[in-house]
């Protein structure tokens, strides 16, 4: 087994009773002082050569409340996965932890194989903070996270948190390695809570989510190469495409493989935003499947190849501005690959770039 970290630093973590949820960190806690950038390009965060894979947990934080524009499906509608967007509706928290001191909390379930050993885990979160309030950005960089069946911890971000302000929109991104906690407990349901987003409308929308990505190693398990990248990158019409390099492969012809994107703020049915992926050894290939059209990739859905992430609560299938999609990636791996290129596009529709994962076969 090889493992490399990348950008590596531990997220700051204490154990929150539920009466001091809505409290600050206590002052014997050092919280780091975290930058903002506009900008972050996508760069490795973790890597490894092992008999494993990648799973991830995922869920928004906002959703519908009611419909604000006429020719909108139902707030139910939109919820069932009609191509409602964020901005046709009044947005309010999402809320399911029956903890009077959170205003926001949704769950996700982490599943492992039995035996698995977890090798690596991070929490992305993501939102706009100006909506029908303004969130202060100072409060971005930390949420509560809870591990199945245990109390919440605050998480506080170990990395540059993005930051994008424009024309009306008020976006960031953030992550924190939870590594130790992941690996000390089990498979099951997490919850993320106090996710620093905000509620109401505008005509940019509201939302938020976030996503838990843990590399687990497994001795039955094929010999895979393991990769995440993150960042903060923007898209719209002022950039069309933007492409990440994922080099150091070794995949033989017809190997089999999985692309995990983490993206914020795309509109099911909204303009024409594509992913594509070229290896050194074929043409691109533009990824799509049942959940994600070939030209609406970024529409607010949380799958796997295809199929609806199971185990959320709540299941939206409409998430209003969540992405969280794992693609089969063997349409570009049909002549093995030393070099993936990842590209994002777009005509018009802006969103934002979280995290890449990767899981593919290797020849080594």
């Amino acid at each position: 087994m090889r493992v490399t970290l990348g950008r590596t630093g531990q997220g700051v973590l204490c154990a929150v009773s539920s009466a001091a949820v809505a409290l600050a960190l206590p002052q014997t806690v050092a919280v780091p002082a975290i930058r903002e950038a506009p900008k972050i390009t996508l760069t490795e965060r973790f890597r490894a050569v092992q008999r494993g894979g990648i799973v991830r947990a995922a869920n928004s934080s906002v959703t519908c409340q009611s419909a604000v524009r006429r020719q909108a499906p139902s707030c139910e509608g939109a919820q069932d996965g009609r191509a409602g967007t964020n901005s046709d509706y009044r947005m309010t928290y999402i809320d399911v932890d029956k903890d009077r001191n959170t205003y926001n909390s949704s769950r996700a379930e982490l599943r492992l194989p039995k035996n698995a050993t977890v090798s690596y885990a991070r929490l992305y979160w993501g939102a706009n903070l100006r909506v029908g309030e303004q969130k202060p950005p100072g409060d971005s960089g930390r949420v509560l996270f809870a591990e199945p069946g245990g109390e919440y911890k605050e998480v506080v971000a170990d990395t540059t948190i993005g930051h994008h302000l424009d024309h009306g929109v008020d976006a960031f991104a953030a992550s924190a390695d939870v590594t130790h906690i992941v690996r000390d407990s089990k498979p099951g349901d997490y919850t993320v809570a106090q996710v620093n987003v905000a509620q109401g409308h505008t005509g940019d929308g509201a939302w938020g989510g976030w996503t838990l990505v843990v590399a687990y190693e497994d001795r039955n398990a094929p010999l895979r190469q393991l990769g995440i990248w993150d960042g903060f990158e923007t898209m719209s019409s002022q950039r069309r495409e933007y492409s990440v390099a994922l080099d150091g492969l070794s995949v033989p012809p017809g190997g089999s493989g999985s692309l995990g994107v983490v993206a914020y703020d795309g509109d099911r049915g909204e303009g024409t935003n594509t992913l594509g992926v070229g290896s050194d050894r074929a043409a691109p290939v533009r990824l799509s499947d049942a959940a994600n059209p070939p030209d609406d990739a970024m529409n607010s859905t949380i799958s796997d190849h295809g199929k609806p992430a199971s185990g959320r609560r709540p299941s939206y299938a409409n998430t209003l501005g969540l992405d969280s999609d794992v693609y089969d990636l063997r349409p570009a791996l049909t002549q093995g690959a030393g070099r993936l290129t990842v590209t994002f596009g777009t005509a018009e529709e802006r969103y934002h770039l979280g995290a890449l994962f990767l899981q593919a076969d290797t020849a080594r």
